[in-house]
């Protein structure tokens, strides 16, 4: 049975894993945290002193992810989207989060000075969603508000309908 692959991009705080990881469990499909992925294979050519942060070796992390991505049925949630390759995914998910909510999200995470603020006009200036829409054809790009649980809860349900219809339309 064929299974679609999904990508949860956004800017760092949106939700991306709280809702990818419920997705995966519902829906059955594997779940990628590409931090996580990078920081157990040690994914990294480099560090960032600016930011605080090791700087991802993307070409590395694409290498780990091939032979998942094309047995399908992956859920892949990462902040960029630009170095995927764009036949990976079935669907693109851009998470979105009103910055005052944001801010307070991404302050408890231990963001300080230009790295939270650099985030912020990430998110005012639509920076991912405009990535996505260069990365993938248009009419696989989604944005979803992620504010409130009952964001989640409704987010959970489109995406599943979604799945759901995939899984019919191609098997």
């Amino acid at each position: 049975m064929r299974r679609p692959n999904v990508l949860i991009t956004g800017t760092p705080g949106v939700g991306k894993t709280t809702l990818g990881k419920e997705l995966a469990s519902r829906a059955g499909l594997s779940y990628v945290n590409v931090g996580d992925l990078a920081k157990e294979g040690e994914l990294y050519e480099g560090f960032d002193e600016e930011y605080d942060c090791p700087i991802l070796d993307e070409d590395r992390v694409i290498d780990e992810l091939e032979d998942r991505m094309s047995e399908g049925g992956v859920i892949v949630d990462y902040h960029g989207c630009d170095f995927f390759p764009e036949r990976w995914f079935h669907i693109v998910f851009v998470l979105r989060t009103e910055n005052s909510c944001l801010y307070d999200r991404l302050e408890s995470r231990g963001y300080t000075g230009k790295k939270l603020q650099d985030n912020i006009q990430c998110e005012i200036f639509q920076t991912l969603y405009e990535e996505a829409l260069l990365s993938y054809k248009k009419e696989i790009v989604h944005q979803l508000p992620s504010n409130t649980p009952e964001d989640l809860e409704r987010n959970l349900d489109q995406i599943m309908q979604w799945i759901e219809q995939w899984m019919k339309d191609n098997n």
